[in-house]
């Protein structure tokens, strides 16, 4: 096992940490866990995985009745891929990193670095398994993270709306999926929900998957070109998504 002067200067460096499982109980960077594969967390984050995991899907389950639709889209394909999704609520994360990690999934969350300005946000993310993006400017730093992560087989969580979104005016699509897929050649899946923007006690929530979306399918050749195209059809088909849900649930007002 790497010593932790190794993998502190190797995190200095922006490099991935050295290979091995982290220590349990101390002695590991925030940097160690943004840069290890998920399987090398130490047992002690594992074990905060599965209470977290198992807690949130009986609190969700009991106050805000949820399913999801293709469920075997996102749980039988073990590649690793870059999840999309429309953003409605705090709640939306919690529904797939759930559903994944009881599939046996390694999901990890691309989440916006603002929240690290709060410690115990920052500490319980990237236990597990999150890492942050500044959306202000080419994080290159992610986006290595990113492609060694779905190098790896993990798959990856993006809201590229950035932000909740309550009304769809409102809704500013980021780029920046698209290039983290292309660098690994993963596939993009889009996935739609309905019903979270406005929770109530016993609201209920519908998440559907949609077909991954394969870069030989993409009538662009050139690399930039590929991921402009990637970037439009993704959030296009999350939308179109979304749309068949709100047709099928009017119920579930927004």
């Amino acid at each position: 096992m790497a010593t932790e002067e190794t993998e502190s200067t190797a995190a200095k460096k922006g490099e991935a940490a050295p290979k091995g499982k982290l220590h349990a109980f101390a002695g590991n960077s925030y940097d160690d866990y943004y840069d290890s594969a998920m399987s090398d967390f130490p047992w002690t984050a594992r074990v905060l995985m599965n209470i977290v995991v198992y807690a949130c899907y009986a609190f969700t389950k009991i106050v805000w009745p949820w399913k999801i639709e293709n469920a075997e889209l996102l749980v039988n394909d073990k590649r690793g891929r870059v999840i999309i999704s429309n953003h409605e609520s705090m709640v939306d994360p919690v529904l797939l990193v759930v559903t994944c990690w009881r599939a046996g999934i390694h999901l990890r969350i691309v989440y916006k670095s603002e929240f690290d300005k709060v410690a115990i946000a920052r500490w319980l993310f990237s236990r597990v398994g999150g890492f942050p993006v500044n959306r202000g400017a080419t994080d290159m730093k992610a986006v290595r993270r990113a492609r060694a992560a779905l190098q790896r087989g993990e798959c990856l969580l993006i809201y590229p709306e950035g932000t909740r979104v309550k009304n769809d005016a409102d809704a500013q699509v980021h780029g920046g999926y698209a290039l983290m897929a292309q660098l690994a050649k993963a596939p993009v899946q889009p996935i739609a929900m309905v019903g979270a923007r406005f929770l109530k006690f016993r609201s209920r929530i519908v998440v559907r998957a949609g077909e991954p979306i394969e870069w030989s399918e993409l009538q662009s050749k050139k690399r930039k070109e590929q991921v402009a195209e990637m970037e439009r059809r993704g959030m296009d088909e999350v939308f179109a998504i979304r749309e068949e849900l709100r047709r099928a649930y009017p119920e579930l007002k927004e």
